[in-house]
Parts: structure tokens; C-alpha cells; sequence
């Protein structure tokens, strides 16, 4: 993936490759600018995945910290393993309808079992994010949106062992778009199998009543209304 930072007048400053572990937030400020929010994930004429983001340059800000993967112990490496490197980009849709919020529950062959997301998936090759996030939504839940803006870029990087028990050097890149439903039906998981155990409509006012994972309230906390 390469992120490619454009100033207010559209101009583009920089589009450097993300390194493995890396955060375009913490990228942009080494090169010297502050992401103010992203634009649009998108395949170039070459098939590269790019993310652009509105920059601004450096008065003074602070480094952008970098939040602590969550694992469980029982996942950590033994110290002669060597973890196999993995960067998984996907996209993901926050998805409302007069039901409320599209809510999905994570399966056994995931390391959050019993914890809920958004749904949304790895994106395949030459596949473009929007397309993803409109598939794995229906794929998950068999509810058809209308995608909207993408909204927030959230990265985490850790070294552990996979559900599988394969040791893993994992940085994980989500995409994550705002989505509408028009016509909301009962969710049903269609890929049945895969990594959605469940799916449902959550109220917009009971959101922090449920399970989420680290990754996902956090998001939450900034895409939804107080």
C-alpha cells in the first residue's frame, strides 16, 4: 500500500510505500506533516493500492502515539520462533438504518471470539476497497448499503501466533467507510464458515453496552455521536 499525502490545494507532498508495522499517521510525521483526515483509498493505473490523506504541516504537534495491539498471552511467541511477516489491508463499512447500528460477532477461527465489529473483510487482489466493503457486507449480514465516505484509516501491528497457532509478524490496515441502509432487513451471515458468527441490529443509544473489540470501540467512540 502506498500512502500519498495531498496539501489544502490538492497538491500532493508525499506517496511513499507503508512499511510493514507501519501507520500513516506516524509516516506523515516523520516526513514532516499531520494527517488531518483521509480522503479515498484507491487502485492506480499500476494496480497498487493508494490511500490519500489532507495534510497539513508540522506547528509544533506532538507525535502521533501508536496504540498497543491487544493479544492474549497464551498467543506469544516462544523466543526461538521466527513469525512469518503478513500485512492484510481490508475494508470495513459503519453501517446505520432506522434498526440502528450493523453489528457483527467475530467466529472461533478469529483470537476475539465472542467479540463484535463492523463488518468487513480482506480486500482480494486487484479489488477495489469500496467494492469490498459493499461485498463483505453482504457476505456477513445479507444486507445491501449505499457506501458512503471513507472515514478513518485504523492500523495495528503485533508479533504472536495466529488463531491457526502459526507465529505471525501481523500488521493489520483497515479501511473503514461510513455506509447507509435504506432497506434493512434481518441480518444472516452468508459466508457461513468464515469469521462472522453472528450478525444484528444494535440501538444507536445501546452501542457501548456491547462487547466490542478494543480496535472497534475506539473507532466507535470517534465515528459516532455522543
Amino acid at each position: 500500500m502506498r500512502v500519498m499525502g495531498l496539501d489544502e490545494t490538492g497538491a500532493e507532498r508525499f506517496a511513499v510505500p507503508l512499511p510493514h508495522g507501519a501507520d500513516p499517521e506516524t509516516l506523515a510525521y516523520d516526513l514532516g506533516y499531520l494527517i488531518e483526515r483521509p480522503i479515498e483509498a484507491f487502485r492506480d493505473p499500476s494496480g497498487e493500492l493508494v490511500g490519500s490523506f489532507a495534510i497539513r504541516p508540522l506547528t509544533g504537534d506532538a507525535r502521533p502515539s501508536r496504540r498497543r495491539a491487544g493479544r492474549d498471552a497464551e498467543l506469544r511467541l516462544a523466543k526461538d520462533e521466527v513469525p512469518t511477516l503478513r500485512q492484510r489491508i481490508a475494508a470495513y463499512a459503519v453501517v446505520v438504518s432506522p434498526r440502528g447500528l450493523l453489528a457483527t460477532e467475530y467466529s472461533s477461527t478469529t483470537a476475539v471470539v465472542g467479540r463484535w465489529g463492523m463488518p468487513g473483510g480482506g480486500i482480494d487482489a486487484d479489488e477495489d476497497p469500496r467494492a469490498t466493503a459493499v461485498r463483505e457486507v453482504q457476505e456477513e449480514t445479507a444486507q445491501t448499503v449505499e457506501l458512503g465516505d471513507l472515514v478513518a484509516v485504523q492500523t495495528s501491528h503485533w508479533v504472536g501466533r495466529s488463531p491457526t497457532r502459526h507465529a505471525e509478524d501481523f500488521h493489520a490496515v483497515r479501511l473503514i467507510y461510513r455506509a447507509v441502509c435504506p432497506e434493512p432487513g434481518d441480518p444472516v451471515v452468508l459466508d457461513v464458515g468464515g469469521t462472522t458468527a453472528a450478525a444484528r441490529w444494535v440501538e444507536l443509544a445501546q452501542w457501548r453496552h456491547v462487547a466490542w473489540t478494543a480496535n472497534w470501540r475506539q473507532a466507535l467512540e470517534k465515528l459516532l455521536p455522543s
